[in-house]
């Protein structure tokens, strides 16, 4: 089939290229898309280069499935022109509140991509492992309050913000002052610092990233009205984002059985018990990493637990690569 990547000379749509090779995608055809600027980069693909196009409305016309990894306003502008042409598998916040829109995380509620009308939205990099945990303890135990705390790494905001970070870091190294401008990515210092605020700020105090991980998840697991409350941290890591989650549980559960049910779950892998997993782990890793799970002394039926993922694969490429897994084999069309 032919296969669009648009924003492919990002992050993001570099690691689309690695995994639609890694998991062997019937791709006949692949074409890169992106802004003039990047227009004319070469990437390789299956050992072969490929060259990046600049973006025009008429490219749509040849691809069967895009997957998009532009920022939000650009996804805006260019998704309803390509829906009509093809299937997108979006990566931006654009359209995922939408309610004709799926939002999918195939682990948890992959029989949503039928519902598509030709636009399936990619859900958050801090959402996706979230639900992947919760998910399996919905079912088994339900949910009555969920609380997260992430930690996330710096990747998840572009290769720019990687970049300040490694210029920060060698700067700090010869203890020379970091000056911030109005080409700084964060609003501080992200060397040896960790800044609690992802997005902008709403009247309530909370960031956009921290609505997107409470919206995104009460519509993924459709439970509209969970109580969930979230505080997202940037830190100074490459990849890898972390969460410590703090779950009460409608019915009684002890430290066993949850063990038990998150151990069965589709995309979840367990540390041992005299183990946790960090970013180091979760780099090139496509599951959702667990460990430190123990119950919550504060209150009855609660558990606390840590996960971790790679933010630029499961949070991201991976993810979106599995819908479309998910979309052939449902679509008896692009099957062919």
């Amino acid at each position: 089939m032919n296969v669009g990547i648009v924003g492919a000379t990002g992050l993001v749509g570099e690691k689309v290229i690695q995994i639609l090779e890694e998991r062997n995608f019937p791709v006949k055809n692949l074409l890169l898309f992106s802004s003039e600027k990047s227009a004319g980069t070469k990437m390789v693909f299956r050992k072969e280069d490929v060259e990046v196009a600049p973006l025009t409305k008429d490219v749509f016309k040849n691809l069967d499935i895009a997957f998009f990894a532009l920022e939000e306003s650009l996804a805006k502008h260019w998704i309803p022109i390509a829906q009509k042409e093809c299937i997108v598998i979006d990566k931006s916040s654009a359209f995922r509140l939408a309610q004709d829109v799926p939002l999918v995380v195939p682990e948890v509620n992959g029989e949503k991509i039928k519902e598509h009308k030709n636009l399936i939205a990619n859900p958050n990099c801090t959402t996706i492992p979230l639900v992947v945990v919760l998910s399996p303890l919905q079912k088994e135990f339900g949910l009555k309050r969920v609380i997260v705390s992430s930690y996330q790494s710096v990747s998840g905001a572009g290769r720019n913000a990687l970049n300040e970070l490694i210029y920060e870091t060698e700067v700090l190294a010869i203890s020379e002052e970091i000056i911030k401008d109005a080409e700084s990515v964060f609003p501080a210092r992200i060397a040896g610092n960790v800044i609690p605020q992802i997005g902008k700020f709403d009247k309530q105090g909370y960031a956009s990233e921290e609505k997107k991980v409470i919206e995104e998840t009460r519509k993924i697991l459709e439970l509209p009205n969970l109580p969930i409350s979230a505080t997202c941290v940037r830190v100074p890591v490459r990849i890898g984002h972390c969460e410590s989650v703090n779950i009460e549980l409608e019915k009684e559960a002890n430290i066993d059985k949850v063990i038990k049910t998150l151990k069965s779950a589709d995309g979840v892998k367990l540390a041992d018990s005299d183990k946790y997993p960090m970013p180091i782990d979760a780099e090139g890793n496509d599951y959702v990493l667990v460990g430190r799970i123990r119950k919550d002394l504060a209150f009855e039926n609660g558990i606390v637990l840590w996960l971790v993922t790679d933010n630029l694969r499961k949070g991201a490429a991976t993810n979106a690569v599995q819908i479309a897994e998910r979309l052939i084999k449902e679509d008896h069309e692009l099957h062919k």
